[in-house]
């Protein structure tokens, strides 16, 4: 399968192939993508720790919990606040559009203020990356699945089934991964 020229925006669905480790049935959202590389962060692996533990005053922004989420293994000693914008909405400070309803948060700036602006917003540790012509080849070996994303996606409010639930609104045989045992040794 070759990979769309910008991946930007999109989904990455780890395939059975990503049988264990940090990747196994992970959905990547594509934060960026060209001739550099590309960045993501994993949309499905919600963590014990509470976001107001880690950024104090922050824990009442967080949808579907208060979870930290798990964004990837680079860089695990930062975090990444990911927040969601009404549909024409300016940028306020401290907030960045990447595309749609995306966008990336300040989290040195004021919650208060940053509260005022957005539908929602979800704090990720560490971010998942490739280096140039790496997420291309392993697109060509069979690790993931390309699809696109829909809103919602990345403060999806039941992240932890969200590899089946983005499989199961694909077409044709795509969906049927969707209910691919956990263990195919069982089946």
């Amino acid at each position: 399968m070759d990979a769309p020229a910008n991946l930007t925006g999109r989904l990455l669905v780890a395939t059975p192939e990503i049988g264990d480790g940090v990747f196994r049935r992970s959905v990547v959202l594509v934060l960026h993508h060209g001739d550099d590389g590309a960045q993501g962060i994993i949309l499905n692996r919600p963590l014990e720790a509470e976001v107001d533990a880690v950024l104090p005053r922050w824990g009442r922004l967080a949808v579907g919990g208060p979870q930290v989420y798990y964004g990837g293994p680079v860089q695990t000693d930062s975090a990444l606040g990911v927040v969601s914008l009404p549909g024409g909405a300016l940028e306020p400070n401290g907030i960045k559009r990447l595309y749609d309803e995306v966008a990336l948060v300040d989290l040195e700036a004021d919650p208060d203020d940053v509260g005022l602006h957005i539908q929602g917003m979800r704090v990720f540790v560490g971010y998942a990356g490739w280096s140039p012509g790496q997420l291309e080849n392993e697109i060509a070996t069979g690790s993931w699945y390309v699809v696109d994303r829909v809103a919602g996606d990345a403060l999806a409010l039941d992240a932890e089934r969200l590899w089946r639930l983005v499989l199961a609104r694909q077409f044709g045989p795509l969906s049927l991964l969707a209910t691919f045992p956990d263990d195919p040794s069982l089946n």
